[in-house]
């Protein structure tokens, strides 16, 4: 199992809410889910090519190990 690291963040409360309203209507999603999938994607998205970061978001996506 690969290790993890606890984040503590600030969000704007209308985010938020967006966040509680998705994960509502999508019970096989889970905050820790949404916030790896969100920040591995902008590190695909910022940083070039990392595969660490690409193997981190599709497992995100697909909930296993790819």
């Amino acid at each position: 199992m690969p290790a993890t690291v606890s984040i503590l963040a600030e969000i704007p409360e209308e985010l938020h809410d967006s966040l509680k309203a998705y994960l509502e209507g999508h019970p096989d999603w889970d905050q820790d889910r949404v916030f790896t999938a969100a920040l591995s994607l902008f590190l695909l998205q910022n940083t070039g090519s990392d595969r660490r970061a690409a193997r981190v978001y599709l497992d995100s996506l697909f909930r296993q190990a790819v």
